[in-house]
């Protein structure tokens, strides 16, 4: 069962929202899209229940209801993909919520679709394809990927169909189907690994050391799935991507993981220091955390956490530029 939510409903519900982040202007945005969806048109616009009392939230699944209204009337209207973390998923969701738009409004209107059992599946199958995490605990669960992957499918139809002008997935796993779930889409879906490797282009850095390339480090816990996926994207843009060893692995990344299962963050802090500085000798200009669970794991102010780059956050940045040139060319 998965629920929608419409960015108007979101707004009134009682959360507590970060502080707003600025959007960076991004010469190279159109980078961003996939092939496979670039310059296409929207299609015909799914539409709400007549009886203005139904709510956008229900644990209905998307085929089952019935639409006769659009879900975003604004051509600047973005579909979110959930994944694996529904805690990264509203994460993204507040960016958008406290982005300042040139007219003073707050926000930018989108269509969030989400599926619990579906994120469970998707996260047995990071789990399973990476088994230094738990190597005496191997999965129990057997995942039909291929199944996964045209739930998936199905998910990102309704959204195209909602009115959107662009699709997004704020999980790294997603991501790294990008090619598979983007495929055929009617609509724009953004690349966040593209998206990072523009950003980072952008950013003109040199090299730590003369005479070498750009040095980029990914920091994940899942080398199958995710890594393979940013260091193809920062290596198609001329960066040198530098990964943690083995022992970085088993020593620092996957005990700090484990310390913040415990809830202990003092030891998580300094594990993930251990790792970052493993890096940082290597001559790389940025570390990428690709993993959900080493979001906020240093304080903001931490000289090392200025070192790093979340990819949620460059897809945040690149959406809501994305979706304000979607609307101003309407």
């Amino acid at each position: 069962m998965g629920f929608c939510i419409s960015s108007e409903l979101y707004s009134r519900m009682s959360l507590c929202f970060p502080s707003s982040f600025n959007c960076i202007t991004n010469g190279s945005l159109s980078c961003c899209v996939s092939k496979h969806t670039k310059g296409k048109k929207n299609p015909s616009p799914v539409k709400l229940p007549v009886d203005s009392n139904v709510s956008f939230l229900s644990n209905k699944s998307s085929k089952d209801r019935n639409f006769n209204g659009p879900v975003t009337s604004q051509g600047s209207g973005i579909g979110i993909l959930g994944g694996v973390s529904l805690d990264s998923t509203l994460n993204f969701a507040k960016k958008l919520v406290n982005f300042k738009l040139d007219e003073g409004e707050n926000g930018l209107p989108f269509v969030l679709c989400s599926d619990p059992i579906l994120s469970k599946e998707l996260l047995s199958l990071e789990r399973g394809s990476f088994p230094i995490v738990n190597p005496a605990k191997p999965t129990s669960t057997r995942v039909d990927r291929s199944s996964v992957v045209e739930n998936l499918r199905c998910k990102r139809s309704f959204l195209e169909k909602s009115g959107v002008s662009c699709i997004v997935m704020p999980c790294h796993v997603l991501n790294s189907w990008y090619g598979e779930i983007a495929e055929g889409c009617s609509v724009p879906v953004l690349n966040m690994g593209v998206c990072v490797a523009n950003e980072l282009k952008e950013a003109k850095l040199r090299p730590l050391e003369a005479g070498s390339p750009l040095r980029i480090g990914v920091l994940a816990t899942n080398i199958d799935m995710v890594t393979s996926f940013y260091q193809e994207n920062l290596e198609n843009e001329g960066f040198e991507v530098i990964l943690p060893d083995k022992a970085t692995m088993e020593h620092a990344v996957i005990p700090a993981v484990e310390a913040l299962k415990r809830k202990d963050t003092e030891g998580a802090q300094n594990l993930f220091r251990i790792a970052l500085q493993v890096l940082l000798v290597r001559a790389v200009n940025r570390v990428i955390l690709a993993s959900d669970e080493f979001r906020g794991v240093l304080p903001l102010d931490d000289p090392l956490w200025q070192k790093c780059i979340d990819p949620i956050d460059v897809l945040a940045r690149s959406t809501a530029m994305y979706s304000q040139s979607a609307g101003r060319s309407k």
